[in-house]
């Protein structure tokens, strides 16, 4: 008796020390998670390899006389002819921002051949790296340059371009955090139909969240792990759906064990039993499919792994220590009004993915033809996706920057408003200006800073930047200038080199991520039909989402271009968490098929008991990446559009109707090579699906 009542205090005693050490790990850990938004690095040439020409140049840049230099351009612009009033205005606020900033050249006004423009390109290397400096000055520029009664004047340039792009980065973690937190909220509060369950899990996800943001302050600080406003917003939105995810599927299966198990404890130990294996094998597929992205050429991708990862992990963490200790501590009445009494059983009724089921079923043949002959024509939608994505059209609001370079390319198409930047050894330094300026599709090039044995030339080009033209010319003057060991940079040089990283990467990661969660599916599911049957299913969903993207993005959204990085990192994203559902199913249909199912049975079963789950966490998770479209950058509106989509068309189309008629056709034969024996006790008495 004494040992029994001992063993009872033990377990009443665990739950609150789970509690105690996760308020412990808080505490530590919270003031390092405010400092995650610090290290984040959004210059354009934080995203790209090491080794690209324009990664060269930019480092160079930075050792030269006064460091790296902010580029801006002052345009000054009249409808109709500029006057003379208009000049003397002009030349009037370009010397008070020389006077009020140290400037690395004498700004020279340059006409635009129809007199409607005038340009004044300012540069200065006073901020140098310091992104807060850089700021500053090119708001102290703007608050300078202005005009009235029909003169417009707009501060373009690649400084204001990095400081426009920073501003809207600085606001992606708070309004992503909180926008994801409603949605999150809103959506447990309607699958829970409890006005206290819906906290517990959102509780969990935030100390996650907050966990996770001091784990990759901990990378980079650690292991100089790159990391961006891309990667840092994309971790928050894992966090929450994922964990999300876990914890609805932990819940659901707690709550079934809660009529078998008289004490809440015990209820949850054979709920994590029962669920767990799922969950790790869920998360670990998603982690495994992030950290292949550690093979990415490109910074930004290589980083975003491990950071990815971190917040898979910390979610898991969460969902299965702090989350069922709180359950546990709660009791019963944590699910009031629905609270399941011991000894009872769930209220029938009539089951919707019981009725998708038995009608997929009937004709299983039909339904899974069917099924990949519509995916099969959504995926044709990507022949309509829009070629890169230009620097241009990178925002939905157009920024001051923007709108500056717009109005360059009209008032001198005859060259090109944003210089290439060449490094040239210094004492080759003359021979290199020579054949730059003799090189097609250049209009003028001129030498600037000298230091560390090289040499600054700004070449500018007779094409609008980011145009095939002004890629024609990037070609051409790396052609003929390597011999002098020089390198050719500057914002379109970095986009040229983004692209070719993100293809190079494509065919190295694709490959890689299969590969991993192909083991992990073997490893857990002991056959090799039902892992090729679940990877063909999401490869099929992240075709039909990009073709969907294909259909919508230029003809309904009025984008210009998609973004590089879309097909890879949709793809990852796609594959990891589509695996995830997959993972739910067929571990239930492999748990009902072991304890005698026959294979009909067991996988209308499997989709019975887990489907109302499945659809609930794909649509929470759906939620949480349409989060990101809301944001002001296209690329992650077109990343947040494909994942949220895919998500659903894997929860309502594959999960139900494919994956299971493919189950239903190959019976037993899904298994192989592995052997399904009957369990050596008696067969189970048939769980009820429980209410989600």
């Amino acid at each position: 008796m004494g040992a029994e009542k001992t063993g009872t205090r033990r377990r009443r005693a665990v739950p609150w020390v789970v509690v105690g050490l996760w308020v412990a790990a808080l505490v530590l850990v919270g003031p390092l998670a405010g400092k995650f938004g610090e290290v984040q690095q959004n210059r354009a040439v934080d995203y790209l390899p090491g080794s690209a020409d324009s990664t060269q140049v930019a480092r160079v840049q930075d050792e030269l006389p006064g460091g790296e230099s902010t580029d801006l351009v002052l345009v000054y612009h009249r409808d109709g002819g500029l006057t003379a009033a208009d000049r003397r205005t002009a030349a009037g606020q370009v010397a008070g921002i020389a006077d009020g900033h140290e400037l690395s050249r004498e700004p020279r006004g340059i006409p635009s051949a129809d007199g409607n423009t005038l340009m004044y390109p300012v540069s200065s290397t006073g901020p140098g790296q310091d992104e807060e400096a850089r700021d500053a000055f090119v708001d102290g520029v703007r608050e300078i340059a202005g005009g009235t009664g029909g003169l417009s004047v707009e501060v373009g340039g690649p400084g204001a371009l990095a400081t426009d792009m920073g501003k809207v980065f600085e606001t992606i973690d708070g309004t992503l955090l909180l926008a994801t937190l409603g949605v999150v909220t809103v959506l447990l509060v309607l699958i829970y139909r409890s006005p206290f369950l819906w906290l517990v899990p959102l509780a969990a996800a935030g100390v996650a969240a907050a966990v996770a943001m001091a784990a990759g302050y901990g990378l980079h600080e650690l292991f100089d792990v790159t990391v961006t406003g891309q990667s840092g917003g994309i971790m928050t939105v894992l966090v929450l759906g994922a964990g999300t995810d876990y914890a609805l599927l932990l819940v659901s299966r707690y709550r079934e064990e809660l009529r078998r198990h008289e004490r809440p404890y015990d209820a949850m130990g054979a709920a994590l039993r029962g669920c767990g294996p799922a969950i790790l094998a869920s998360s670990g597929t998603v982690a495994a499919g992030l950290l292949c992205l550690l093979a990415a050429d490109l910074n930004s991708s290589s980083g975003m792994g491990p950071v990815g990862m971190i917040g898979v992990l910390s979610a898991l963490l969460a969902m299965t220590t702090l989350l069922p200790a709180i359950l546990v501590l709660l009791g019963r009445r944590v699910f009031w009004p629905l609270i399941p009494a011991f000894g009872s059983a769930p209220r029938a009724r009539r089951s919707l993915f019981a009725a998708m089921g038995t009608s997929a079923a009937r004709r299983p043949a039909a339904v899974l033809a069917g099924g990949g002959i519509l995916l099969g024509a959504l995926a044709l939608g990507t022949l309509n996706l829009t070629g890169q994505l230009k620097q241009e059209d990178s925002f939905t609001d157009r920024p001051e920057s923007i709108s500056a370079m717009r109005t360059l390319a009209e008032a001198y198409p005859e060259r090109s408003a944003q210089p290439l930047t060449v490094i040239a050894p210094t004492g080759r330094a003359d021979a290199v200006l020579d054949e730059a300026r003799a090189t097609g599709g250049v209009a003028e090039a001129a030498a600037g800073r000298s230091g560390g044995g090289w040499t600054e030339i700004s070449v500018f080009t007779t094409a609008a930047p980011e145009t095939a033209g002004e890629t024609r010319a990037i070609e051409a003057l790396r052609d003929t200038l390597d011999e002098h060991g020089a390198y050719v940079g500057g914002l379109s040089a970095q986009q040229l080199d983004l692209a070719d990283s993100e293809s190079r990467d494509r065919s190295v990661i694709v490959p890689l991520v299969l590969a991993a969660v192909f083991v992990i599916l073997v490893v857990l599911l002991r056959s090799l039909v039902a892992p090729l049957l679940l990877l063909a299913a999401v490869v099929a969903v992240w075709g039909a989402a990009l073709g969907i993207g294909g259909l919508v993005f230029g003809p309904l959204f009025g984008f210009a271009g998609t973004d590089p990085g879309l097909g890879l990192l949709s793809f990852v994203f796609l594959v990891a968490l589509g695996v995830d559902y997959g993972i739910f199913l067929m571990h239930r249909m492999r748990e009902e098929s072991l304890n005698g199912a026959a294979p009909q049975a067991a996988a209308l079963t499997a989709l019975r008991t887990t489907g109302g789950v499945i659809a609930s966490a794909g649509v929470v998770l759906a939620a949480t990446f349409a989060v990101l479209t809301t944001l002001p950058l296209v690329g992650l509106v077109e990343l947040g559009f494909v994942i949220a989509v895919g998500v659903l068309l894997d929860t309502f189309l594959v999960r139900t109707y494919l994956v299971t008629t493919a189950s239903v056709l190959l019976r037993r034969r899904m298994w192989w090579p592995g052997r399904l024996s009957r369990a050596p006790e008696a067969v189970r008495r048939e769980r009820q699906p429980e209410p989600v």
